[in-house]
């Protein structure tokens, strides 16, 4: 660590060896992307990997223990608890992913666009409207917005956008007051550059290391809010398999057959730690003050 701290303070070191220290990674975020990289590839792979068809029914084979033919049991309805894993996270996976990234870029502009203009009446209706949306917890607006469409994919990602852009524009504005002190911003204002190119070239690359380990903090907790709302029964629509409807089927043989209800929890214990570990291993990686810690 000693050496790599050296490397970044020291001006005559090469630049490649600058660069090498400056973006050492961290054992959380390799765990972290390593672990969501699995549970990514098994659940684009499911159709090869899973045993059964997740919605085939067999009344006669309900409830039963894990065994060689159905290696975690089968549910009520006699459908493979295994398949139903393997093809539980491809939807919200990709929900989560869409309705991050839309947050994730709307908050962006919105932040760094508010930061170019501090103390301007852009920046206090942000102020105001991020405000207004931390009153209200993002899974009953999320509930408002779901129940007032019809459930289904579009309906999550547009709740999930809406209620997910705060954090991002938050950051973004903060990144953003923090590079308009530079003497380069200064530099570029001084020859007359627009703001149009001063946000392009200098405010929002620099908030991208921030934003990009946010996007993975809030990855899991955007698919612990579908995982709630399928829970809930207003998520992910049968007869798709979805973790959280999972938890919730499982609710009343949990006794009988633990399997039932601790596969799914499972399945999303893992994916939220995975993605949470990474999002604070890239924070620490693009911290300075912090990355000399570690």
């Amino acid at each position: 660590m000693e050496d790599s701290v050296a490397l970044l303070e020291n001006p005559c070191a090469p630049e490649y060896m600058r660069r090498r220290s400056r973006f050492r990674w961290h054992s959380m975020a390799i765990f972290g992307l390593v672990t969501f990289g699995v549970v990514a590839l098994v659940s684009i792979f499911a159709p090869l990997l899973a045993t059964h068809d997740p919605i085939d029914q067999d009344l006669l084979s309900r409830l039963q223990f894990p065994s060689a033919e159905h290696l975690l049991g089968t549910d009520a309805l006699g459908r493979d608890v295994f398949s139903r894993i393997l093809y539980g996270g491809r939807l919200a996976l990709v929900i989560s992913f869409v309705s991050v990234l839309i947050s994730a870029l709307i908050g962006t502009v919105l932040g760094a666009l508010a930061s170019r203009h501090a103390g301007s009446l852009l920046d206090e209706i942000l102020m105001r409207a991020i405000d207004l949306f931390l009153s209200f917890p993002n899974i009953i607006i999320a509930l408002m917005i779901v129940t007032t469409m019809k459930p289904g994919f579009w309906s999550l990602v547009l709740a999930l956008a809406i209620t997910g852009w705060v954090p991002y524009a938050r950051l973004a504005r903060a990144v953003g007051l923090e590079i308009a002190t530079q003497t380069y911003i200064e530099a570029a204002a001084a020859t007359g550059e627009s703001e149009f190119l001063t946000m392009r070239k200098h405010i929002l690359p620099n908030t991208l290391g921030p934003i990009l380990a946010q996007v993975f903090l809030r990855f899991g907790h955007t698919l612990l809010t579908i995982a709630g709302l399928s829970y809930l029964g207003i998520g992910i629509q049968p007869p798709t398999p979805d973790w959280g409807a999972m938890l919730a089927d499982a609710q009343a043989y949990m006794l009988r057959v633990p399997t039932l209800i601790l596969a799914p929890g499972l399945a999303i214990f893992i994916t939220t730690l995975g993605v949470t570990m990474a999002g604070q291993g890239l924070m620490l990686m693009f911290d300075p003050q912090k990355r000399r810690t570690w």
